[in-house]
This record gives C-alpha cells, structure tokens and sequence, in this order.
C-alpha cells in the first residue's frame, strides 16, 4: 500500500529510504553520536537506532541549539539521515540543512508533516520525499 501526503518543505531537496520513526522530540547534543549516527540518548524510545541515511521522522528537537552543530558535523561526515520529517517548522534542523548545503553542497531534506499525516508513518516503511515537499510512503 501506498500513501501520499503533501508536508510544506522547509529545506527543498530528494530523498529516499527507510523510516526511523520516533513519537517524542529529540535534542542532537547528547543525544545523537555525530561519528556513528546513533542515536544515544539512553532515554529516548530510539535509543541505539542508527539513523545515518534513514529518514528520521521526529517531532521536533529539544534542548539545546547545538543540535545544529551536531547535525551539521554529522552531515559533514556522513553519518547524517537522509532527511528529516517533522511536525511543524523546526528552525535548528532546518538551520543545519541549510548550513550544510552552503558549506558542504550537501542537501538534507527537512519537511514539516501535520499531526495526523506524521502519524501515519511507521520504522521500516519506504520513504520517498520531493523537493515540492512530497511526501510517499510504502510499506
């Protein structure tokens, strides 16, 4: 089965993978290892998921603004997700993406999702996302 649902894309870009799916916010520092793309937050439901060229779907961040930074070092190495699904404009994933962009020409997707259309992804579906903020979903 598939679904489209549109989401307003806050960093325009393509991307395709498996979801990684959380239901809580997630701060990146102390939360995120930028070396290995895991997620190390002890305490978070993802704790010890790998998210490196996954689409995390989270719905937002919390904490600290050196999420960006630490997303931006994880886009520089490559242990980034592929591009992020939120619930509203989150302004430190977005400011990482576009940072990244212009300092690396790296892009990293970042689309805001309604309540209800975040709800309907799950870990494991096939997720494809276009720069018109696009979102399909496959199981």
């Amino acid at each position: 089965m598939e679904v489209i649902i549109q989401g307003r894309s806050l960093v325009p870009g393509t991307a395709e993978g498996i979801a990684l799916v959380g239901t809580e916010p997630l701060s990146f520092w102390g939360g995120y290892d930028q070396h290995t793309g895991e997620i190390i937050d002890r305490r978070h439901a993802l704790s010890g998921k790998n998210a490196r060229h996954r689409i995390l779907a989270i719905p937002g961040t919390r904490g600290s603004s050196t999420t960006t930074a630490v997303l931006l070092e994880a886009v520089h190495r490559g242990t980034a997700p592929a591009a992020l699904l939120t619930v509203g404009a989150d302004t430190f994933l977005s400011l990482a993406a576009i940072v990244a962009d212009e300092l690396f020409g790296s892009v990293l997707p970042v689309v805001a999702l309604s309540q209800h259309d975040f709800a309907l992804m799950k870990s494991g579906q096939h997720i494809s996302i276009q720069p018109d903020g696009q979102v399909l979903i496959a199981d």
